[in-house]
Parts: structure tokens; sequence; C-alpha cells
């Protein structure tokens, strides 16, 4: 890459997060969930998992699906969710796991960070806590949580393997990954990885469903079950460029935007330590 893959993506979603704390009524400034323009809160989540959560975490909400909905979350249960923005998955889980259970959010930006805390306030989520660090870093010890969730955040990493390996030492025996992330269902252009705008959205660094899976188990996962669920075709990837101020076709020819049609899907990933 000839940019820092970790710098744009703390850049751009800092951004996000300032614009809602100014705005406090759309995420990204369009009122629809980031990774640009490739899903809508209000088509992700139930109606009744955003009731009564701050509007800005529904603002902020940068998933690509909700992975509470296959975590199987309990009552006393311990979880973490990676990379987790303005904070919607993480008060939406501190409903499941309740009083005797406590959801960790972590997340590498200084602003998302804020704005999560001030939600946190909000609800006065009492099992609830923000913490800074990496997702291939993650600040807790071995075997702390029973469940880990993540909403289209491990695609953003440079380096996949090493946050997956981090998520299978912080998970109990016996634990389980719930994620939601945005795969890649055919071959695309080298230059489309090369593309700092088209990464931050979520699309550049994309991983085959096979890879995904190769990685997951070479890590020590078990049983690992990978679903796309919301395949994206071409329109869509260009009204993604378009919510970045980015001209695709300056990037690519219009050949390459059609092989674009179909290419990337939003996928359900569970598997178990």
């Amino acid at each position: 890459m000839d940019f820092d893959v970790k710098q744009k993506v703390r850049d751009y979603y800092g951004d996000i997060a300032s614009q809602v704390k100014s705005t406090s009524t759309s995420g990204c400034g369009c009122n629809s969930s980031c990774c640009g323009d490739v899903s809508n809160t209000s088509l992700i989540y139930d109606r009744d998992q955003l009731k009564n959560l701050p509007k800005e975490a529904v603002a902020a909400s940068l998933g690509c699906a909700d992975p509470v909905l296959f975590a199987d979350l309990r009552e006393g249960e311990t979880v973490l969710d990676l990379g987790s923005g303005g904070g919607i998955d993480v008060l939406v889980a501190s409903r499941y796991v309740g009083d005797t259970g406590k959801v960790y959010g972590l997340d590498m930006t200084d602003e998302m960070l804020e704005l999560a805390n001030q939600n946190k306030e909000k609800m006065d989520a009492v099992n609830v806590e923000f913490i800074k660090g990496f997702i291939e870093e993650i600040p807790l010890k071995n075997e702390a949580v029973d469940c880990i969730l993540s909403n289209c955040v491990i695609n953003l990493s440079d380096d996949k393997e090493r946050a997956l390996t981090e998520a299978h030492r912080v998970l109990k025996i016996g634990g389980r990954l719930a994620i939601a992330d945005i795969v890649n269902l055919k071959d695309v252009p080298d230059h489309v990885r090369k593309s700092a705008e088209l990464w931050a959205g979520c699309i550049a660094g994309t991983l085959k469903v096979d890879e995904y899976k190769r990685i997951l188990e070479k890590v020590g996962f078990t049983n690992v079950e990978i679903e796309p669920v919301h395949v994206y075709t071409k329109s869509v990837i260009v009204s993604l460029a378009k919510q970045k101020d980015t001209n695709l076709t300056d990037i690519l020819a219009q050949a390459d935007i059609e092989v674009l049609d179909g290419a990337f899907a939003g996928a359900y990933i569970k598997a178990y330590k």
C-alpha cells in the first residue's frame, strides 16, 4: 500500500464521529450506515433493538449487518465489540447480558470513543466500558470474554490474521465469534485494492469467503460458518464512491466497474473456540 491504512481509517471514522456530534442527525453526513451507502441502519436492525437508543448511536452506525442477531447472547456473559464506533452494538448487547454481564467496546479513534461514552451516559449503561486500542492488539487478558462481536471492521485491518488471532486469544474456551463483515465474492482489479478511499469504505480490504474461512481455522477457530446475506450491485458501489466524494470512473475503467457488480456482500460470520 502507498498509504497508512490505520491512519486513513482513523481519520475517516474520526471525521464521521465529529459530523455526528455536530449535526446529531445523520451518520456519515448521509442518513445511511457506513461502509458508505451499502446499507441502512433501519434495515439492518430490528426496530425493537433501536428503541430508546441515543439518536447519536444510531446515526453513527457504521455496519453492514446486525451481529447481535446471531450472537445468542445470554445474561451474565462478558462480550467484546471490535471496532465499536459510536457504540450501537455495545448498547444493544448490554441489554442481553444484563446487570450481571459486561460489554467492552474497543476502538482506536478518539472521536468515536468520546461519542460512544456520551451515548453510554445517555443510556445509563453501567455494564458497558469503552476502551482504546487496536483490534490487532486487544488490551484484554487471555480468555477474558464469552463472545466477540464486530460489524464491518475486520475488513478494515491491514493484518486480518493478527486481528483474528487476538480475537481467538481473548475468547474463553467454548466462546464464540459473531461478526458481520463484507466479503469478496469474485476477483476485482488490483488497483481497487490500492484505493485509500475504497479501503476506508470497507470495500478494498475484503477477503474472499474461502480465504476468510482459512484464516479463521488457521488461528484456531472451529465450526466456521460464513453466510453472505446482502450482495452489492455496481450501483451500490458507485453510490458508495460518490458518498466519499470519489469519482470511481477516475479510479477504474468502465469495464472494471462492471466487474464490481456482485463482487461484494455483507455476510454473517460465526465460529467457536
